[in-house]
């Protein structure tokens, strides 16, 4: 497992294939006056990450006015982030890291606890990075349900 990342740490750079198997990297949104909020969920088309990619969906539009972009990470494949976007109207980027080497670099893979249990997996996080390419925040073991909510406050962006 992996150190979390704090504020200040240089963003792990990565390059992964989105739902139309196009690459997708942080480079590209480095430098342009806009920040980049990259969230890491377990799988997609289960309950808790079909809500926390909804919400982000539905508040989209307010992050963006706000000078942010959102990319969602899991180990899924490019064919499954495909259905899940079709299935529930997704407009947030997605994008499959099934070798989790970025899950990891991110300190999001490890070591978990699930209904009472020790488990490897995919820790629910999300980390802000800057236009600089440093980590601006960093939130780990969050909840699905209200993060993105949280996420606005924490921010001090108005919600719509």
């Amino acid at each position: 497992m992996s150190d979390r990342l704090s504020p200040g740490d240089t963003a792990p750079a990565f390059s992964l294939p989105d739902a139309d198997g196009e690459q997708v990297s942080l480079a590209d949104h480095l430098g342009k006056g806009r920040r980049t909020i990259v969230y890491f969920y377990p799988a997609a088309l289960t309950p808790g990450c079909t809500k926390q990619a909804c919400d982000f969906t539905d508040n989209l539009d307010v992050l963006a006015a706000a000078g942010y972009d959102v990319i969602g990470v899991s180990p899924d494949k490019p064919e499954k982030l495909a259905r899940f976007r079709e299935k529930e109207n997704l407009r947030v980027t997605l994008v499959g890291d099934p070798e989790k080497k970025v899950l990891e670099a991110y300190g999001a893979f490890g070591e978990k606890t699930m209904y009472g249990k020790k488990v490897t997996g995919v820790i629910r996080s999300t980390v802000v990075v800057g236009e600089d390419g440093r980590v601006e925040h960093a939130w780990y073991n969050v909840r699905a349900t209200g993060h993105v909510a949280k996420l606005l406050k924490d921010l001090a962006i108005p919600a719509s």
